[in-house]
């Protein structure tokens, strides 16, 4: 009998001010591992400690992003060093890098009817039963986001990478043709 192969594992890392979400994929829809980090002190280098683990532990072919620039992000200025310190993190270990915009996810789901995170969050939830007991309660007005939302974020980006790369190869096929 020939030993089954080793998974290719996508994964997402979600930094928020609080630490980082993590979602680990073996294909679409097939949730291999996911997780919650909260760090609270040098915050940037606890997060890197962490993430350089799951790689090492995990040894994923993707890592998967959310849109870090200025451009088309709105996010603090910490997060984004933490963002291109875990993109050099993730070249120096020979890792495919994938970064999606918020637009790119939101169009991801667009076909489920999902466009706010908390729509996403819920979309993935349905289908992933891995996931569905963490599925977030809706905010109330001035309530704060509930920090379970970051693995979803990361899910939905790994979602988003396999519902962007599907095309891609739907479209060389229909190119080879």
């Amino acid at each position: 009998m020939k030993p089954r192969p080793a998974p290719c594992l996508v994964l997402a890392v979600y930094p928020t001010a609080r630490g980082f979400g993590w979602a680990c994929f073996d294909g679409p829809f097939t949730l291999f591992e996911s997780g919650l980090h909260s760090v609270s002190k040098d915050k940037n280098a606890a997060c890197l400690r962490k993430i350089e683990g799951l790689l090492e532990r995990l040894k994923p072919e993707t890592l998967v992003l959310e849109a870090f620039d200025k451009g088309s992000s709105l996010r603090s200025g910490r997060i984004r060093r933490l963002s291109l310190s875990i993109v050099t993190l993730a070249a120096d270990q020979g890792l495919e890098l994938a970064v999606f915009t918020k637009a790119d996810v939101q169009a991801a789901f667009a076909g489920v009817g999902a466009r706010t995170r908390h729509e996403i969050a819920l979309a993935i939830g349905r289908h992933l039963p891995g996931l569905a007991y963490r599925t977030p309660k809706d905010r109330k007005n001035g309530d704060s986001e509930d920090k379970r939302l970051s693995i979803f974020n990361a899910a939905a980006l790994v979602l988003t990478h396999y519902h962007f790369g599907s095309l891609g190869l739907l479209e060389a096929l229909r190119d080879a043709a």
